[in-house]
C-alpha cells in the first residue's frame, strides 16, 4: 500500500505538530480500505459454488472471476503509486475508494460470468489506487520506529484478519442474501473513510516528482498479464506453445521493464516507476520474498478450503465461514504479540518461526486424511494463520526499516506489489493445478450419462460444484458414487498443492533464518 519511487523526502502538507490521538484515529480510518481490499481478495472465494450455479460459470471462468481483480491491481499498483506521488496519496486514496464502492455496487448485479469478470477487473483498477496509499501514509504519520512498528502490526493484522474475515462475511451473505451482496458491502465499509478522512488524515506527496513515464505503465501490465495467462493455460491444458509463449513474453517484458527503470534512474526529469536499486539490500529482498511466498500459499489454501467445507462437508456458507473464526482471531493476535517479542528475539528468527508454523500447517494438509470431517483442515488453518500473522508483521516492518527514509514510498509500493503478486499467483498457479488435478482424476461411475443431462455431466467434469449438482439429479446410490468420485479427484489436487506450499514455506523459512539473522533486536 504505497507509492513507488520517491526521489525526495516525502512531506506532509499539514503544518505544525499533531495531537497523538489524531494519528491513531487516522490509522483507524486507513484500516477501512485495508479491510476492504483484504476481504475482497477472499470473500468471493466462498461464493464460487453459488456463482457457478447462478451464472453457469466454467472452471476457467471461476478462476478468472477470482484472478481478474488482483491481476489488474498488481499490474497498475506501482503506476498508481507514482500518480499518488504527484497528486497526493490521500487524494488518490479517496478517488480510489469512491470508484471502488461504485463499481462494487454495479458488479453485484452482473448477469453473466463475463460481466462479473469485467467488473472484477474494474475493481482492480480502483483497488490499485487504494493500495499504494495506506502503508506510506502510515510511514508518514508515524515517523518514530517504535510507534511505526505497532502501527504496521495493526495494519498487517487488519490485512491478514481481513483475508480470513472475507470467507466468514462471504459465507453469511451468500446464505442469507445472494452472492452479489458480497460486493455491495464495499459501500458501507468505505463511507467512514470518505466522511472523516479529509479532516483527520494528513496529505503527503513527493515535493519533487518527475514526469509520468507512460511506457513503464504499459510495460508493467505486459509483464503480469502474459505470465498469468501462460500459467493458467499450462496448468489447465498442459504443455502447449501458447502457454510457454505467454510466460516467455511476460518474462521478456519484465527484463525490458527493469532495464528501463535503471535507465530512467540515471537520467533527469522522468522518474522511474520502480526503484529497483532497493532489491540490492538483502534484508529488504528477503522480507519481500517471504511475503510473496506466504501470500502465495495462503490464498491457494483458502481457495480449496472454501469449496471443501461447502461442497464436500455439506456446510452452509455461513457455517463454513464461522468455522474460520478461530483462525481469524489467531492471525490478529499473532501479529500483535510479535511486536514486543522482537525486543527479546531477533526479528529474522521471528519471521523464520512464522514461516515454519505455516509449513507445519501445510504438512498436515499434504499428508493428512481429509475424509473424516473438517477438523484436520481447520487445525491446519489455525497453525497457518498463526505463522502468517507473525511473519507478515515483522517482514513488513523490516521492509520499511531497510529502505532509506527518502525511499519509504518505493519500499511500501514494492511491499504491496509483493502482496498482490503472491495472492494472484497463489490463486492462479495453485488454483489451476487444483482444477487440472480434479479434471484429470475424476472418474464418473458408469450409468451417469444415461440418467443425467449432457450439460450437467460436462459441468461435473469441469468443477466440484458441477459434480455436486450432478449428484443431486441422480438416484441416491449413483449420486453418492458421483460425490465420492468427486471427493477423491478433488483431494488428489489438494495433496499436490499443499505439498508445493510446504516446500515453498520450508525454503522461505531457511532463507529468512540465514539472511535475516543479522538484524538486531528492536529497541
Amino acid at each position: 500500500m504505497s507509492l513507488p519511487l520517491i526521489t525526495a523526502t516525502s512531506t506532509r502538507t499539514a503544518s505544525g505538530p499533531r495531537a497523538p490521538w489524531r494519528d491513531w484515529v487516522a490509522l483507524g480510518l486507513l484500516m477501512f480500505p485495508v479491510l476492504l481490499v483484504a476481504v475482497d481478495n477472499t470473500a468471493l472465494t466462498f461464493a464460487l459454488p453459488a456463482i457457478a450455479r447462478s451464472l453457469a460459470a466454467s472452471g476457467v471462468e471461476l478462476l478468472w472471476i477470482i484472478d481478474a481483480y488482483p491481476l489488474v491491481l498488481a499490474g497498475l499498483l506501482v503506476a498508481m503509486g507514482s500518480l499518488g506521488d504527484r497528486i497526493g496519496r490521500r487524494r488518490l486514496l479517496f478517488v480510489g475508494s469512491a470508484g471502488f464502492a461504485t463499481i462494487s455496487a454495479a458488479t453485484a448485479f452482473a448477469p453473466s460470468a463475463e460481466w462479473l469478470i469485467a467488473g472484477r477487473a474494474g475493481l482492480g483498477f480502483f483497488g490499485a489506487m487504494l493500495m499504494p496509499s495506506t502503508l506510506s501514509l502510515i510511514r508518514n504519520i508515524f515517523p518514530q520506529s517504535n510507534r511505526r512498528r505497532l502501527a504496521v502490526a495493526i495494519w498487517a493484522a487488519g490485512f491478514s484478519g481481513g483475508a480470513a474475515l472475507g470467507p466468514i462475511a462471504g459465507g453469511w451473505l451468500v446464505e442469507h442474501f445472494w452472492w452479489g451482496a458480497i460486493l455491495l458491502v464495499a459501500v458501507p465499509i468505505i463511507l467512514p473513510l470518505l466522511l472523516l478522512g479529509p479532516a483527520l488524515i494528513p496529505e503527503s506527496r513527493d515535493p519533487k516528482p518527475g514526469r509520468v513515464d507512460v511506457p513503464s505503465i504499459v510495460l508493467s501490465l505486459l509483464v503480469m498479464v502474459p505470465v498469468v495467462y501462460g500459467i493458467k493455460a499450462l496448468a489447465t491444458h498442459g504443455p502447449a506453445p501458447e502457454a510457454f509463449a505467454g510466460i516467455g513474453v511476460g518474462l521478456f517484458m519484465g527484463y525490458v521493464f527493469v532495464r528501463r527503470q535503471r535507465a530512467l534512474a540515471r537520467g533527469v526529469g522522468t522518474a522511474p516507476m520502480l526503484d529497483v536499486s532497493l532489491f540490492g539490500n538483502r534484508i529488504f529482498s528477503t522480507a519481500i520474498v517471504a511475503n510473496v511466498l506466504a501470500l502465495f500459499s495462503f490464498n491457494g489454501f483458502i481457495l480449496f478450503l472454501a469449496q471443501h467445507l461447502q461442497l464436500l462437508e455439506g456446510q452452509s456458507p455461513s457455517a463454513s465461514g464461522v468455522a474460520m473464526v478461530p483462525a481469524l482471531i489467531a492471525t490478529v493476535v499473532a501479529g500483535l504479540l510479535v511486536v514486543p517479542l522482537v525486543r527479546i528475539v531477533r526479528p529474522g528468527f521471528v519471521v523464520a518461526g512464522g514461516l515454519l508454523l505455516s509449513a507445519a500447517g501445510y504438512f498436515l494438509v499434504a499428508f493428512g486424511d481429509h475424509s473424516h470431517g473438517p477438523s484436520l483442515l481447520l487445525a491446519a488453518l489455525m497453525i497457518l494463520c498463526l505463522g502468517v500473522g507473525a511473519a507478515e508483521t515483522i517482514s513488513n516492518d523490516l521492509i520499511l526499516g531497510a529502505a532509506p527514509a527518502e525511499k519509504s514510498g518505493a519500499a511500501a509500493a514494492i511491499s504491496e506489489t509483493g502482496y498482490e503478486v503472491g495472492s494472484l499467483l497463489g490463486t492462479a498457479i495453485l488454483g489451476s493445478i487444483l482444477t487440472a488435478s480434479y479434471q484429470g482424476n475424476l472418474r464418473l461411475p458408469a450409468g451417469v450419462s444415461e440418467l443425467a443431462p449432457a450439460a450437467a455431466t460436462s459441468q461435473a467434469g469441469e468443477t466440484l460444484a458441477g459434480a455436486v449438482e450432478l449428484a443431486g439429479l441422480l438416484p441416491a446410490p449413483l449420486g453418492e458414487a458421483v460425490t465420492a468420485a468427486a471427493r477423491t479427484a478433488f483431494d488428489s489436487g489438494v495433496h499436490v498443492t499443499a505439498a508445493i506450499a510446504l516446500v515453498l514455506m520450508s525454503g522461505a523459512c531457511v532463507l529468512a533464518a540465514l539472511v535475516l539473522r543479522t538484524v538486531p533486536k528492536a529497541k
